[in-house]
């Protein structure tokens, strides 16, 4: 018996759950997730608390950063999973 065998039946690991979309607005994110203001500063976006950040994607935020979108809603899906499970 080799590792495939022992793996083959093992179900896939559940993916977080999307909490955050790169469609969505940062002020609405920031409103349903309060604790995306740190990790979104932890990525290097300081100024998610400016006027225009309110009403601008997180696609459209990325791009004003020179951020990958698709890494930084995958980072913060993870860390806002891992912190709200802990809260839990």
């Amino acid at each position: 018996m080799n590792l495939e065998d022992l793996f083959k039946d093992k179900p896939e690991p559940e993916k977080a759950p999307e909490l955050v979309t790169k469609d969505m607005i940062i002020g609405d994110i920031l409103r349903a997730h309060p604790l995306a203001a740190e990790i979104l500063m932890a990525c290097g976006m300081g100024c998610i608390g400016c006027p225009s950040s309110q009403m601008e994607s997180l696609e459209e935020a990325c791009m004003v950063h020179g951020m990958n979108p698709d890494e930084v809603q995958t980072f913060l899906n993870e860390e806002l999973a891992s912190l709200e499970s802990e809260r839990a």
